[in-house]
């Protein structure tokens, strides 16, 4: 179904023009939002989880993918000016791996810090709402654990900085689509389709997320605490694993560059490699291991709690 919609063909689309270049970098777009892919799925589930809510979940995914609808865009008007091999060196990967792995472990630090709030003064940043990890009962080596609810800007400046990586996509829409546009002035468009509709695949998965959040029948403010700690967790964690994956790549590109192939005929999933194992670490190890643990944790507070009224109130 991927492989080919509407009879157009999306593995290798090639001697296609007008409309169609439109309509290929669009659905390009769409198989890219669903498909596990190391420079979306890791960080849009951080901070739709961290959004604790259906709206924030939205806004969150909408942020990150539009920044990336930016970044797609500008790429794309320098791949029609014949420029794409500025971006898209070999090595390009590993030292994106590397940059947005520290900026997700910074956004961690940033979204819990112990002891004291962290006072980080950055343009747009406001202050930070915050509020004690389970609601100030626990401490932790006699120092509160801070929660701070992540910025706006965090999730657009990873949108914007994990848009450089080069894969199979960007490799079409680089070298096939952009190139085919009959104007300077429109080679950014093919970018933009691409990344919008990634856009729209990443707000569905964001008010998802955002949703699930919200029914896991627990207190508003236990939810914002296992949200907000699943979102930390997984942007540390996760960045780590990031920074290790590019400078790994960066030292020994013939092993990273190792794959096993699946047989299956789509783009992000023909092949198994240290793409999807930065998704595997960062969404399942992390992420859903911390949410289940956290989840589980509050259900059981919420639940000695709700006892302990019922005995007091008798």
């Amino acid at each position: 179904m991927f492989t080919s919609v509407f009879a157009v063909n999306l593995w290798n689309p090639v001697h296609i023009s007008g409309a169609a270049i439109l309509l290929v970098a669009f659905l390009l777009g769409l198989v890219h939002g669903i498909t596990p892919d190391e420079h979306t799925w890791p960080i849009t589930f951080s901070y739709a989880i961290g959004g604790y809510s259906t709206k924030k979940g939205l806004r969150a995914g909408l942020i990150f993918s539009l920044a990336f609808t930016i970044q797609r865009a500008i790429a794309s008007e320098l791949a029609y000016l014949g420029l794409s091999r500025v971006f898209t060196f070999g090595s390009v990967d590993y030292v994106v791996y590397i940059i947005v792995g520290f900026v997700m472990a910074l956004a961690g630090v940033m979204i819990v810090r112990r002891g004291h709030a962290f006072h980080l003064h950055l343009p747009g940043m406001g202050s930070y709402k915050k509020s004690s990890l389970h609601t100030g009962e626990h401490v932790e080596n006699d120092k509160p654990t801070w929660i701070n609810d992540p910025r706006p800007w965090m999730p657009a400046v990873h949108g914007f900085v994990a848009g450089w990586g080069f894969g199979a996509f960007a490799l079409i829409l680089y070298t096939t689509l952009s190139p085919a546009m009959h104007s300077v002035y429109l080679g950014w468009v093919p970018g933009a389709l691409f990344g919008l509709g990634t856009t729209v695949v990443q707000v569905i998965a964001g008010i998802f997320f955002g949703w699930w959040a919200t029914r896991r029948g627990l207190s508003e403010d236990a939810i914002r605490q296992v949200a907000l700690r699943t979102a930390a967790n997984t942007l540390k964690w996760g960045g780590l694993a990031f920074l290790l994956g590019g400078t790994f790549g960066l030292a020994f590109p013939g092993l990273a560059g190792t794959t096993v192939s699946t047989g299956i005929h789509v783009h992000n999933l023909d092949h198994l490699g240290m793409p999807i194992i930065l998704v595997i670490i960062a969404v399942v190890l992390v992420g859903i291991t911390t949410l289940v643990k956290e989840t589980h944790a509050w259900s059981v507070k919420q639940q000695d709690r709700n006892s302990t009224h019922a005995v007091q109130e008798m």
